[in-house]
């Protein structure tokens, strides 16, 4: 198993992940952690574990976080990648677990778990809280995976050959990045085998990339976008693609929309309430109804939801608390 850290930013951190790697009931695995030109003495942070032999450290200009984890990758050989974030951390089975089943069924593509979420939160919670997909709640199909029924956490695992026939992940995508490898692994056919337990720990953060939510929304959008050009017209996953694009967009419009009544423009507020979600709770019918007589007020409250889903209050990324059953930290950190 080969075991991929990207390490930008998080000098701090990634000891912490090094030493989760090590603490492994697996002992036979390889570890390239990336400095993706990071300026915060990522090299230093790392050194001191660079006397197991197990674990290497590629240095390299920036080029972002896809260009980062196809270098590391390309310096690793085994056959099965697992990614970690430097901020995170995997429990002792992680490796051994996902392994064992990837080994077990050659037509898996990705192996995924769940995950305790902490850090700048609120409260410690897990990603997966209910069933993944809509079939036994073990296997996701592509469909699954391009609706978010079935959720793949960030840090998974999957084969270097799939990688490798899939592209890698794209250069051009900046945010879901992850999302969009894990839909086009899929596309190679197969399914997505999701691990019903608590396997690692995902750190929020919060100036984490994961509170971009426009720009993830937009990655989001390109996905799909690249799913409905490998797609038949008429196969049922491309009607999923073509749903969550107009769903995405309609996130997006939102989000756009509070940015600009932040920023004071309250003729924003017709767009809010335009794009808003049909499932519109309470609190927010009782916000609309308040700012329609009172616009002024619209900036301050939605500049203080902002500041608190930034600092990870909601579900990070957009990923705000999400309209699709798993969104989020399943995805990009």
């Amino acid at each position: 198993m080969a075991v991929i850290v990207p390490a930008f930013g998080v000098a701090h951190l990634v000891g912490e992940a090094l030493a989760s790697l090590q603490a492994q009931t697996m002992r036979e695995w390889e570890c390239v952690v990336v400095d993706d030109g990071a300026p915060d003495g990522v090299a230093a942070a790392v050194a001191p574990f660079l006397v197991d032999p197990r674990i290497t450290l590629l240095e390299t200009d920036n080029g972002g976080v896809s260009v980062a984890r196809n270098r590391a990758i390309a310096a690793s050989s085994a056959p099965l990648i697992a990614l970690l974030d430097g901020d995170d951390r995997l429990r002792p089975d992680y490796l051994a677990r996902t392994c064992a089943a990837l080994e077990a069924d050659s037509q898996v593509r990705i192996v995924t778990v769940n995950a305790r979420i902490y850090g700048a939160v609120p409260t410690e919670r897990t990603c997966v809280t209910g069933r993944q997909g809509r079939g036994n709640g073990v296997h996701g199909s592509l469909a699954d995976v391009l609706d978010r029924s079935f959720g793949v956490y960030i840090g998974s695992t999957f084969r270097r050959a799939d990688f490798e026939a899939a592209g890698g992940f794209d250069p051009a995508m900046t945010h879901a990045e992850d999302f969009d490898l894990w839909v086009r692994l899929m596309l190679l056919g197969g399914s997505a085998l999701y691990i019903d337990e608590i396997l690692a720990d995902y750190r929020v953060r919060g100036c984490s990339a994961s509170a971009s939510g426009v720009k993830m929304l937009k990655g989001n959008i390109r996905t799909y976008e690249k799913a409905l050009s490998v797609l038949p017209k008429e196969a049922p996953e491309a009607d999923v693609a073509r749903a969550m694009i107009a769903e995405n967009r309609r996130e997006l419009r939102f989000a756009l929309a509070a940015d600009r009544i932040i920023d004071g423009d309250t003729s924003a507020l017709a767009d809010l309430r335009a794009n808003a979600a049909p499932e519109l709770g309470r609190t927010w019918q009782w916000a609309f109804l308040l700012w329609r007589l009172v616009p002024r007020l619209a900036p301050p409250m939605l500049a203080l939801r902002q500041r608190r889903n930034a600092r990870g209050a909601g579900a990070p990324d957009i990923e705000t608390v999400p309209p699709h059953p798993v969104h989020s930290v399943m995805e990009s950190a």
